[in-house]
């Protein structure tokens, strides 16, 4: 019996450099011990390369108006076809190395109900990668000197024990909200938000949008405010790794450490409890003001 589920929802194999990276980063995924990979779907060439590297399609995915994906019926899938006992749902353009194996699996004796998660290094990308012996070492070199380390927004896995999750609203995937929502649903219910940042490296490759309807950003996306609505509202979605309750590093939990961006966080959610009463985009500009100076520069060039 396998430790770690992997499941995930391809987009199309159409594009070249989509087909590339999600390429990569499935191979990546089968070269871990002890691991399962499970992809959910029917979209164009995900067969074929299901096939090819040896790991298990599931078709008849629920989804969205537009053709996405639900995050329901995808964890649906995967616990009902998973006999690991934990479940990690990941974007198919990360890859992973066997740091992230060893940080799971020391994570099972740390907590009974707990989520795992990190910030991801951003790497441009435009050939497959050798996984020959020594490609790991080649590649963290690599992608480190590119430095690209992804601010804590957006989360790309999140990795957990079977018994949690069991109640996932229907969000559409590749919309914004849904990942932040998790990390709330785990603060709401108790549970350990572990980030595993020091610990590992997972490596994003950097795409564009094409994929998405007239090529906007995911958080442009109608679908974006379905997302918003089924969270519970702005407020639910507002939650990042700077809202982990812990750090794991070389095995061991430790409080995160008070930086800058974590006290910021601190002075937000003050904020945001005692001036409930108020409109959320008023907090939204006392508790982030920098982002608002964005929108008005952004408002002004247009």
């Amino acid at each position: 019996m396998p430790l770690i589920t992997l499941f995930s929802a391809p987009k199309p194999f159409t594009d070249p450099h989509i087909a590339l990276i999600q390429g990569n980063a499935i191979n990546s995924w089968t070269l871990l011990p002890d691991v399962e990979v499970i992809l959910l779907g029917e979209e164009t060439g995900l067969a074929e390369t299901a096939k090819e590297l040896g790991v298990r399609q599931i078709p008849n995915v629920a989804r969205s108006e537009s053709g996405a994906p639900l995050i329901s019926s995808m964890f649906r899938l995967a616990r009902e076809n998973s006999n690991s006992d934990l479940l990690c749902i990941i974007n198919t353009d990360m890859i992973l190395m066997l740091d992230f194996f060893e940080t799971a699996r020391s994570s099972r004796t740390l907590r009974d109900k707990y989520v795992l998660l990190s910030q991801r290094w951003d790497y441009d990308i435009a050939s497959p990668i050798d996984f020959a012996e020594g490609w790991e070492s080649k590649l963290r070199e690599s992608v480190r000197k590119q430095d690209q380390l992804h601010r804590p927004a957006g989360s790309d896995f999140f990795l957990f024990p079977k018994s949690c999750y069991q109640d996932i609203p229907d969000f559409t995937i590749g919309r914004a909200g849904w990942d932040n929502w998790m990390i709330y649903k785990a603060r709401k219910e108790g549970w350990a938000v572990i980030d595993c940042t020091p610990s590992i490296m997972i490596v994003h490759q950097n795409h564009d949008y094409s994929h998405l309807p007239e090529g906007k950003p995911h958080y442009e996306h109608p679908e974006t405010n379905d997302n918003i609505r089924l969270a519970g509202g702005q407020a639910n979605i507002r939650y990042t790794s700077l809202d982990a309750t812990h750090e794991l590093f070389d095995g061991q939990l430790a409080r995160p450490k008070m930086t800058s961006a974590h006290f910021m966080r601190k002075v937000e959610l003050f904020l945001r409890a005692v001036f409930f009463f108020l409109p959320e985009n008023m907090i939204e500009n006392i508790a982030r003001p920098k982002r608002w100076q964005k929108r008005i520069a952004k408002l002004f060039k247009s």
